[in-house]
């Protein structure tokens, strides 16, 4: 038994051998790590620099796109449509010709007006005769102040008479017009709601067509109050800027204030302001949903990429590269504008302030510059 134990004993004692030969390097490297020196190590980062430029003062919203005007086209008197003279959905000019009604009863009425127009102004004539003659026979004794004075008593009857039917006529010429139907503004027409044949009526409810104004278009949004004295600054100096943009295509539209509402919604806080865009390509189409980004104004300040501001209980804060090392510099964000954050107190400009690989740093670690990532 004592020489079985002393051969297991052996045996024991030469697999541990075996094992910490084997593995010599893991734990030398070990012992050489835990001596080497912490602030030999130098952490490759992403730098960028602190600028200083104009940044604009921007409010984020959500608008709807509205005709500046709009006309439900409908007929002014009872009769039928006889022509339709554009397409669906057409672009349409002011003083285009869109509808053709029956006008051959009016047509009539007009004869009638001017042959009552010409009878009486016959009358007149005989009248303005037999007043002049009056006149003449009067001077001579050869007749009455009576019968002069019937004469031009029935020449201004008849004189009368002739304004009358003259404004019967001319009301007739206006009834007239009302036959052909013309754009008041050059716009977008909707599909027709009647055709060749159709009876139509002042008193009916669907209109023949809807125009719509294109070109320009208004942008109605609302904003918070606090930026409402700012806003009023800005569109006195003339310096507003609105942004509408269609989500999803990327396609947007510029233009200005127009207005701003004369309250402000006392349960929301917020107030309503209308921008106006030229449009010219008609991009924005009445009825749709827009993000849009009202400019106040622009500010000169100091900016960062917003990846460098890093937070701790104490506060905002960037690692700050001095002497090939990175120190914390605690920084005040007021905002942020298209991945920049503007940096209120703390930075001055033109500091190298590290983007990338700050969770490897401390207050003090060595740092070199690396090649920015593909697509940072």
């Amino acid at each position: 038994m004592n020489k079985r134990n002393r051969i297991v004993v052996a045996a024991l004692l030469g697999v541990v051998v075996v094992g910490g030969y084997l593995t010599r390097s893991s734990w030398m490297a070990d012992g050489a790590n835990v001596q080497a020196p912490q602030g030999a190590r130098v952490v490759a980062v992403e730098i960028a620099r602190a600028e200083r430029k104009a940044v604009p003062i921007d409010v984020d919203a959500i608008g709807m796109v509205t005709p500046i005007s709009s006309v439900a086209l409908k007929s002014r008197l009872e009769t039928t449509i006889i022509a339709v003279h554009f397409q669906d959905g057409a672009r349409v000019e002011e003083g285009q010709l869109l509808f053709t009604l029956d006008a051959r009863q009016i047509d009539a009425q007009i004869e009638q007006a001017e042959g009552n127009l010409a009878r009486d102004q016959a009358q007149r004539a005989g009248a303005e005769r037999d007043l002049k003659r009056f006149g003449d026979l009067i001077g001579k004794g050869a007749t009455t102040q009576v019968n002069l004075d019937n004469a031009k008593t029935q020449f201004d009857i008849l004189s009368g008479t002739i304004k009358a039917a003259q404004s019967a006529l001319d009301n007739l010429k206006v009834q007239k017009s009302f036959t052909t139907i013309r754009a008041p503004f050059a716009g977008r027409i909707s599909a027709a709601n009647v055709k060749i044949g159709n009876f139509v009526r002042p008193a009916d409810t669907t209109p023949l067509a809807t125009i719509n104004q294109m070109a320009p278009v208004y942008v109605s949004f609302a904003v918070p109050q606090r930026v409402l004295a700012e806003l009023r600054d800005a569109i006195a100096a003339d310096t507003t800027r609105v942004i509408a943009t269609i989500p999803g295509s990327g396609r947007s539209e510029a233009g200005k204030v127009a207005m701003v509402e004369n309250s402000v919604d006392s349960t929301t806080g917020m107030v309503t302001v209308r921008g106006i865009m030229d449009n010219g390509d008609e991009t924005l189409w009445p009825g749709t949903l827009v993000t849009t980004k009202l400019i106040v104004r622009s500010e000169t300040a100091v900016v960062v990429p917003t990846v460098a501001v890093q937070r701790s209980q104490t506060g905002n804060f960037v690692f700050v590269v001095r002497d090939g090392a990175a120190h914390v510099q605690p920084v005040k964000v007021e905002r942020t504008y298209q991945g920049l954050s503007v940096i209120a107190d703390g930075l001055r400009g033109g500091e190298e302030v590290v983007t990338d690989g700050q969770l490897l740093l401390s207050d003090g670690t060595k740092v070199e510059a690396r090649a920015r990532k593909a697509g940072a």
